[in-house]
């Protein structure tokens, strides 16, 4: 009997080593059975919900023992749905029932339906470990209970393309500098700013540049973040783009609208980016301040006409006196003048040091 007794913990041993999954499972399924361990799954919302919305599926682990390793989340694969694990960490509690504390972590899946119809999510599998008391901690496998919720598209948005599905969404447009007094070779930059609570940055619109003659447009790259505050996600898409005027003349940038459906409200709503005209005439700030430089006062002009008169006046008596003067006398006084100026044009120091001396040699 000893021997048999002795074979069998033998044999539960090398299963347990060989098969620890299948021995873990059992545990866990027996703290299951034994109301020791339990798992529910829960929609928010459930109802009126429309593609693009997003839906929070909470998984909540509960345990009157205590957890003894990190929770592992499989996320699955629904056509038609994207679901995402944006927190990293459970929300963790307790709760006394019954005259027993039960620890509680609460996990949270985000899911965005892509399009309209009935969808399962579930079961989902998460890999615990949970102490069980007197024989020590166990790992296994838990399934959630699956989850359904229908999607449809309301009256109101059947005739549109795209929507924003959030409780909150804002459109913002701001320019660098003023419009006013533009010329040809301006340069001015426009931003337009996408925000909205509960969807993804890649849900947001898009805004389309519209090429014009004589105003030429040089969008940026886009630049979207994703962020987590509190459990509410926030999502935010930032456009720019430069603007150069090519030539005088009016120019518009377009109004748009961006149909948003308030899942607070459960109501469509209109943003609009208003539109923005734009007068360009005469020439530019640069191209102004060039031709100030150019440009001569009376006063300069005046001076110059008294100085040109001054000068004609002086050549007008110089030629008188030389009249005057005999042809000899007038011969030398030019011959003096001559050799005065050739002498002035010489330098002033000798083309060679000690002129004269063997130096020069």
């Amino acid at each position: 009997m000893k021997r048999r007794l002795h074979w069998l913990a033998r044999a539960a041993i090398t299963f347990a080593i060989c098969f620890p999954s299948l021995a873990f499972s059992a545990s866990i399924e027996q703290l299951l059975r034994s109301g020791n361990l339990r798992i529910d799954s829960a929609l928010a919302p459930d109802t009126l919900i429309v593609p693009g919305q997003k839906v929070t599926l909470t998984l909540e682990i509960a345990t009157d023992r205590w957890f003894t390793g990190g929770t592992r989340i499989g996320i699955p694969e629904v056509p038609g749905l994207v679901i995402l694990q944006t927190e990293q960490f459970a929300s963790n509690a307790s709760e006394t029932q019954n005259g027993q504390t039960w620890v509680i972590q609460r996990w949270t899946l985000d899911i965005y339906p892509q399009r309209a119809g009935d969808f399962t999510v579930g079961p989902i599998s998460l890999q615990v470990q949970v102490n069980a008391g007197e024989t020590g901690e166990v790992k296994g496998e838990l399934l959630s209970p699956s989850a359904q919720f229908r999607v449809t598209i309301p009256e109101s948005l059947e005739q549109i393309e795209q929507w924003v599905a959030a409780p909150v969404f804002t459109v913002h447009q701001r320019f660098d500098s003023t419009l006013a007094n533009l010329a040809e070779g301006d340069a001015f930059e426009q931003e337009i700013i996408f925000e909205a609570s509960d969807v993804l940055a890649m849900m947001l619109p898009t805004y389309e540049v519209e090429q014009q003659p004589g105003l030429k447009a040089y969008p940026s790259p886009v630049e979207q973040s994703n962020s987590v505050n509190r459990g509410e996600t926030l999502a935010r898409r930032h456009f720019r783009i430069s603007y150069v005027v090519e030539q005088t003349g009016q120019f518009s940038l377009p109004a748009r609208e961006y149909s948003w459906w308030n899942t607070k409200t459960a109501e469509l709503e209109l943003l609009s980016v208003p539109a923005t005209t734009i007068v360009v005439a005469g020439v530019s700030a640069a191209e102004e301040a060039t031709a100030r430089s150019f440009t001569i006062s009376p006063r300069q002009i005046m001076l110059i006409i008294i100085s040109l008169i001054g000068l004609a006046l002086i050549g007008r008596v110089a030629k008188a006196c030389l009249q005057r003067l005999p042809q000899i006398q007038a011969t030398a006084l030019l011959s003096s003048l001559a050799s005065r100026w050739q002498a002035l044009r010489k330098p002033a120091l000798a083309s060679r040091l000690n002129p004269g001396s063997s130096a020069e040699d």
